[in-house]
């Protein structure tokens, strides 16, 4: 029988009463008693930026090579209808360390707002257990510096109010970019044909933007080369040393591939020789950030961890712009929209979590689930009540629904943003494109790609849909006055 962790706790605490009581008889009741199933599991989020739910291999893409993704999906639960709560990168970033919509807090879109002291994080939250916490790779919910031109807007004095860095928020360590960066040699300019390269920067000079370890600690060395791996070997380390002290660990590893601007080397274009040159660099560095995946799920195992730690794997958003334009090779499998639009092919993403031993091994989950859910799937795993926080949350646990307790969500999923709003439920998705003014009808589970609009032949299930989205936008106006904070000091 496969054990969840709260039944593992259930029979911890069996055992020790056992063992407290007259002690093991036998060699094999010595060996479970020696054993600690009440460890708390690591917990390691593994996002990516701007890929699409058509770019893995084991969802059928017909060149893209991602064999540690696949085998990742193989030992775990795949989510078809997984969901980023944003259309774009930093808002999403918001609802995985809250659990909550980002417009509560005024992270509107990227470079806007900052995560607030107010808000609680999953960093902070874990910390509560005993935890400690690392973050690697894009950060994206404020700046890094006041006294540095940084990125997009740190250093800036319009912007002093955005500084956030994560050590402000729960982190113990961290490597971090406040934005992107290139995904080949990361500090530096790439040519412009890699895309997203502002005129105002000179190729082969500095990007001018830095990763942060530190107040005041840009890093210089071991910056060569492809990004994610830049980024893994830090994450290593810090999984390496909370191992070794019996420690365990929160580990948000956030990489930037493969936003633009996208190019990777020689070795990871090789596999797709035979297609474009655009695509041989989207695809290699996705395959380089997939190989990096790969070397971390190996090093839990050399650890003797892999068992004790969940890994969740998804993206901030669907693919950036046209597709075959340029660099912008992602694909959403014929959804609806890209990066930027609350139709389908902006939001639905790549959803994976692996925890052997304690969820299904190859399971399929059609139930929606999106990047809320991690906060209060992580609370419930660890014992946390998160009514104490005297707050709205959008997420729910996830862990009915992959153990099959749960076949449908008890709440919907609400998105509103840049004047679009959307509401997803089981069977019935609703959007509106003149934030919710009027709406639009589709039933996703037989028309995914958003074809046929219900909304005139289904007036009552419109109706109720667009009550519940209002419902929800009046509690998430009252959190963006602060509303939640007021509450909180009572």
């Amino acid at each position: 029988m496969k054990l969840t962790f709260k039944y593992k706790k259930f029979l911890g605490i069996l055992v020790l009463a056992v063992f407290l009581g007259c002690g093991p008889k036998t060699e094999q009741d010595k060996s479970a008693a020696d054993q600690n199933p009440t460890t708390p599991p690591n917990i390691i989020l593994i996002m990516t930026d701007d890929q699409g739910w058509g770019d893995t291999g084991y969802n059928g893409h017909p060149f893209l090579k991602t064999p540690n993704l696949d085998d990742m999906a193989a030992n775990g639960v795949v989510f078809n209808r997984f969901y980023a709560a944003s259309a774009v990168c930093s808002p999403t970033r918001g609802s995985v360390m809250t659990g909550r919509h980002p417009l509560r807090y005024g992270i509107c879109t990227a470079n806007c707002g900052h995560i607030k002291t107010e808000e609680i994080t999953l960093a902070e939250m874990v910390k509560e257990k005993g935890y400690t916490t690392g973050h690697f790779g894009k950060w994206h919910l404020g700046t890094l510096t006041r006294d540095t031109l940084d990125a997009n807007r740190g250093g800036k004095p319009e912007n002093y109010a955005h500084y956030a860095p994560p050590s402000d928020h729960g982190f113990d360590t961290y490597f971090v970019t406040e934005s992107k960066v290139p995904t080949w040699d990361p500090m530096i300019t790439p040519p412009r044909s890699a895309g997203g390269v502002s005129p105002k920067l000179t190729v082969g000079e500095p990007f001018q933007t830095f990763y942060w370890s530190g107040p005041g600690m840009i890093e210089t060395e071991n910056l060569e080369g492809d990004d994610s791996r830049v980024i893994m070997d830090r994450v290593i380390p810090f999984v390496e040393e909370a191992a070794q002290q019996e420690q365990p660990f929160l580990s948000v590893v956030w990489f930037h591939s493969p936003h633009l601007p996208v190019l990777t080397g020689d070795s990871y274009r090789k596999p797709y020789h035979e297609l474009s040159e655009d695509q041989q660099q989207y695809y290699g560095t996705l395959t380089a950030m997939d190989e990096q995946i790969g070397r971390l799920r190996n090093k839990l195992k050399e650890l003797g961890i892999s068992d004790n730690t969940i890994l969740f794997f998804t993206s901030d958003n669907g693919p950036e712009g046209k597709a075959a334009l340029g660099r912008t090779q992602g694909g959403t499998k014929g959804l609806k929209g890209r990066k930027r639009s609350l139709y389908e092919g902006g939001i639905r993403v790549p959803g994976i979590m692996e925890w052997s031993g304690n969820v299904p091994q190859g399971k399929t989950l059609e139930t929606p689930c999106f990047t809320s859910d991690y906060f209060p799937t992580i609370a419930n795993l660890l014992g946390i009540d998160t009514a104490k926080y005297n707050r709205p949350f959008d997420g729910m646990d996830l862990m009915p629904l992959i153990e099959g307790e749960q076949e449908k969500r008890n709440k919907n999923l609400a998105f509103r943003f840049n004047n679009q709003a959307a509401l997803i439920g089981h069977t019935y998705k609703i959007y509106s494109r003149d934030d919710g003014n009027s709406f639009e009808l589709y039933n996703l589970n037989e028309d995914p790609s958003e074809s046929v609009d219900l909304a005139e032949s289904q007036p009552g299930q419109l109706k109720e849909m667009i009550q519940e989205w209002q419902t929800w936008k009046n509690s998430q106006e009252m959190s963006a006055q602060g509303m939640d904070y007021q509450q909180a000091d009572q």
